[in-house]
C-alpha cells in the first residue's frame, strides 16, 4: 500500500460545503438520478456530482437515503487516512432537495478493476480498497466504480454500504489470501475503536456499531479472506 496516508483536500470540502451548486446536465449513465454540477465558492470552483434523495429509485433491501452512506463512506475512509473516497460532503440545500456533492475526478475512464488489476503496481492501492469494502458492508463493487486518475486509484459510488445484514458484493477477489498489513490492521482497530462522529447523522446507531464491529474482526484477521463456495459475493453486472 502507498506509504503516505492520503486525506482529503480542505479547499475542495470547504467549496463543496459552502457554495453554490450550479447543476450541468444528467448522468445518463447512472442508475439514480445523478446530476454533474459545478460548486463555486470565493471564485473556486469544483466540479462535482450530485446525487439527491429525490432521484433515489426505491430498493427493496436498502433503506431511502442512500446519499447519506455515500457520505458516510466518504466520513470512514477519510479518517482511515486511505483518501481513496473523493471529498463527498451532505448538502441539505441542494437545487433539487438534500443530496451529496461529491467532486468529480478527471479520471481515465477507459479504464476499471479488470484492467487496473495487470499493472502489479496497482495492487496496493485495491488491496486498500478490498479491505475498505469488507468493513463497509459495500453491495455493490462493480469493476467501473474502480477509477485511475490524478495519480492514484479511486472509489466511487459507494451508496449501498453499511447494511446490516452481510451483503458483500464486490468483483475484487483477486487478493484472498494475501497478508493484511500490519499498519492498515492498526488503522481499523483505531476506526472501531472511535468512528467518526459525524456518523451520527448519516447512518443508524446499529449500523454504526455493526460497521464498528466488522472493522474490529477484519483488524484482527492476518489475511484478507476468500468468498466461500456457498456464497454469490459478486454484483451484477460485473463493470
Amino acid at each position: 500500500m502507498p506509504p503516505d496516508q492520503r486525506t482529503s483536500s480542505p479547499e475542495s470540502l470547504t467549496v463543496l460545503a459552502d457554495g453554490t451548486i450550479e447543476l450541468q446536465g444528467r448522468l445518463p449513465w447512472s442508475s439514480n438520478g445523478a446530476f454533474l454540477a459545478v460548486a463555486c465558492h470565493q471564485g473556486v470552483e469544483v466540479p462535482c456530482i450530485y446525487k439527491p434523495r429525490s432521484g433515489e429509485r426505491p430498493l427493496w433491501d436498502f433503506p431511502r437515503g442512500l446519499y447519506l452512506r455515500e457520505v458516510a463512506a466518504f466520513d470512514v475512509c477519510n479518517m482511515l487516512g486511505w483518501g481513496f473516497v473523493p471529498e463527498t460532503v451532505l448538502r441539505d440545500d441542494g437545487p433539487v432537495g438534500p443530496g451529496s456533492l461529491q467532486r468529480w475526478v478527471d479520471a481515465d475512464y477507459e479504464e476499471h478493476y479488470f484492467t487496473l488489476l495487470e499493472r502489479d503496481d496497482l495492487h496496493d492501492e485495491l488491496r486498500r480498497i478490498a479491505l475498505f469494502d469488507l468493513v463497509a458492508n459495500n453491495a455493490d463493487r462493480k469493476s467501473g466504480h474502480c477509477l485511475v486518475g490524478e495519480g492514484r486509484i479511486w472509489g466511487i459510488d459507494n451508496g449501498l454500504c453499511f447494511h446490516l445484514e452481510p451483503k458483500l458484493r464486490t468483483v475484487i477477489w483477486e487478493f484472498g489470501g494475501d497478508p493484511i498489513p500490519d499498519s492498515a490492521r492498526r488503522e481499523l482497530a483505531a476506526l472501531a475503536a472511535s468512528p467518526p462522529l459525524s456518523l451520527e447523522r448519516l447512518l443508524d446507531a446499529e449500523e454504526i456499531d455493526v460497521m464498528c464491529r466488522r472493522a474490529a474482526a477484519v483488524a484482527r484477521l492476518e489475511r484478507l479472506p476468500d468468498p466461500g463456495p456457498d456464497r454469490r459475493p459478486y454484483p451484477w453486472p460485473l463493470v
